[in-house]
């Protein structure tokens, strides 16, 4: 779910309210639900159901107050912290979606342990007194990278995402075999705490085919989901994306006073469910951020509980696109997202109550009459004193160490690559190098996907990307020799969501010409930049630092603390653009184009001791890593 502008206010929530009378329903928001928790819920019966225009939970009027936080946006180490706040704040609910991409980043091979736990973060949320909605996919959309949908689909040339295409709905069910059995066990009949899942994720939006919806509420339903079904698409494409006998819910988009009457024809008689309400929205790199308009928001809440409306934040907590798992959007121009997912949440990046959050909190408790608990403390954060980079090695003294590179007459795309045991490659860099003979006018036709820094040897020429399709190659570099062209091209994230997403491919996905003639002969290197690049592939040759290294380089320093670390952020002030990592942990992409200025680093990350920090700088490096307890991401 992506808004790349904030709607002003206009959701004509006045015609919700006029629908709602039309149902006969009760626009008093006041109801008694503290005994409405999972565990004073012992004898259950029959869970989420639609009675009229409200929900009831095992017969009881409910409200759906809801906030959606991402397990794997958050270090598992804070998961209890978040889901307290979100608790005591007089939310009743977690929304949070499952990521195909993370779960089953090679085709067969699972991960659901550590900070990909979800089974425990679920556990936990009924722990502290929260029901679920579960939001499994298989597209979830969340800003991520083509949607949490994992890149090796796209090694199919036919590939249809998103469809009954054979090939896509093959690898949907070996997917929903392994993971829907641990969602089961969690539903509400079972004693767990999810109420309700979510069937795909804005469908209406991109309705490629008529039975795909279908395919999806059966794959659910005969692997044993039995809980409240429902689907989730923006105000102009309901009737796209509603299925017979499952509750359509709105997205805060394209709301107009006919969608409230769409509603009406479609399901008749039923509870409104605004299934995300936004604060803000996603940050791109060189753009200007998105500011929250609190009054608005809180205006827009107030309307929503008068007219009884179930309402979903997004997010309450956003948390981090840690490593490259952000994804991009497209607006009139490709927009690759930042770091941080901050999002104008109620709890900052590193999970501090904002303004708004205490707002909402003295609302909920005196319209719900949800009594307010003591604050907890906040999660205490450290300046450290800043770290010199003493040693560095450019990409070009690492390139004979790394493995084999890939042969091929002409260019390859990152997934279709023959590495990660036949899965291709997901994300990172990827490195072309071809002998040129001739110089002149080097040109992309829109092949190189995102972008592509182009050296002749180890001499830097340009950078070609969206908006720049073509490099001249002086004469005067090209008399000697036969150069090598090097193209070094970053994925900066595959688009979200939109129609599109089949198309995205990384790397040089086509020719790439030299005077007009392709270019032929290329040697391919995989630059994935996995902790097990980091930790296998780097050699160990680093050199002193002595000078400012110009061009693609590694850079090491060590980062020294006492017994007890905390979190911080890091400021790369005075560098260009890059990634770092910290104990062979990806914290994701810095660029000094902004907004954003400092990066999240969890002290859970680090350790007592000696903390290696390795920097991947694509340009000029600065002289220092500096460290604050601010967070500046340029509002």
């Amino acid at each position: 779910m992506t808004f790349l502008l904030r709607p002003v206010g206009i959701l004509y929530l006045s015609s919700g309210l006029l629908v709602i009378a039309q149902f006969g329903g009760d626009v008093s928001p006041r109801m008694n639900q503290v005994f409405l928790t999972p565990s004073h819920m012992v004898n259950r019966n029959v869970g989420l159901k639609v009675e009229g225009s409200s929900f009831t939970l095992d017969g009881s009027p409910f409200l759906i107050i809801a906030g959606t936080i991402h397990y794997f946006r958050v270090p598992r180490e804070y998961w209890r912290d978040r889901l307290l706040k979100l608790k005591a704040c007089g939310f009743n609910t977690l929304t949070t979606h499952i990521p195909w991409n993370l779960h089953e980043p090679r085709k067969g091979w699972f991960y659901f342990t550590a900070n990909l736990d979800f089974m425990t973060f679920i556990a936990m949320a009924s722990e502290v007194g929260l029901w679920v909605i579960l939001c499994p996919g298989p597209y979830i959309g969340s800003d991520l990278d083509l949607g949490g949908l994992p890149s090796w689909l796209l090694r199919d040339p036919k590939m249809k995402l998103r469809t009954t295409y054979r090939g896509f709905t093959k690898a949907v069910n070996l997917y929903f075999d392994k993971i829907i059995p641990k969602i089961v066990q969690l539903q509400y009949g079972k004693g767990g705490p999810i109420i309700a899942l979510q069937v795909e994720n804005e469908y209406g939006s991109y309705h490629q085919d008529r039975r795909y919806m279908s395919y999806i509420k059966k794959a659910l339903i005969t692997r044993g989901i039995k809980v409240f079904l429902m689907t989730a698409d923006n105000g102009d494409e309901l009737k796209r994306g509603h299925l017979k006998r499952v509750l359509s819910t709105v997205h805060m988009k394209h709301i107009k006073k006919e969608t409230y009457d769409t509603l009406l024809s479609i399901q008749g008689r039923s509870p409104i469910l605004m299934m995300v309400y936004t604060a803000s929205s996603l940050d791109g790199w060189g753009t200007s951020p998105h500011s929250v308009d609190s009054h608005l928001l809180m205006r827009d809440v107030r309307e929503m509980f008068n007219a009884s409306f179930s309402l979903n934040f997004y997010m309450f907590h956003g948390g981090t696109n840690f490593g490259f798992m952000g994804g991009s959007a497209s607006l009139d121009h490709y927009l690759p997202m930042i770091t941080s997912y901050d999002y104008g949440a109620l709890l900052t990046e590193n999970g501090e109550h904002t303004p708004e959050y205490l707002a909402y909190q003295e609302f909920f408790s005196s319209s719900l009459g949800i009594p307010k608990p003591p604050h907890r403390d906040s999660i205490p954060m450290a300046i450290y004193k800043s770290v010199v980079t003493a040693y560095y090695m450019s990409l070009w003294d690492v390139m004979p160490y790394l493995e084999e590179p890939i042969s091929s007459v002409k260019p390859i795309c990152m997934e279709k690559l023959s590495v990660n045991q036949g899965n291709g490659q997901s994300s990172g860099y990827i490195l072309y190098e071809t002998v040129v003979t001739t110089s002149g006018l080097l040109t992309t036709k829109g092949h190189v996907q995102d972008r592509g820094q182009v050296f002749l040897d180890e001499e830097f020429l340009g950078v070609l990307d969206h908006s720049t399709s073509q490099l001249t190659i002086p004469r005067k570099m090209v008399y000697q020799n036969n150069p090598t062209l090097r193209i070094l091209v970053e994925n900066q994230g595959r688009l979200a969501y939109g129609q599109d997403i089949n198309k995205e491919r990384k790397g040089l996905i086509g020719d790439i010409y030299l005077n007009n003639f392709p270019l032929r002969k290329f040697k391919i290197y995989s630059l994935d930049m996995k902790t097990q690049f980091l930790q296998r592939d780097l050699p160990n040759i680093w050199k002193p630092a002595l000078f400012k290294h110009r061009g693609p380089a590694f850079f090491l320093g060590i980062l020294r603390m006492g017994n007890y670390p905390r979190d911080t952020f890091i400021k790369m002030e005075g560098w260009t653009k890059g990634v770092i990592f910290i104990n062979g942990r990806n914290l994701g992409r810095y660029w000094n184009i902004g907004p954003q200025e400092t990066l999240y680093l969890p002290g859970p990350w680090l350790h007592p001791g000696s903390n290696e920090i390795i920097v991947f700088e694509e340009f000029k490096p600065g002289l220092e890593i500096h460290f604050t307890n601010i967070s500046h991401l340029g509002y």
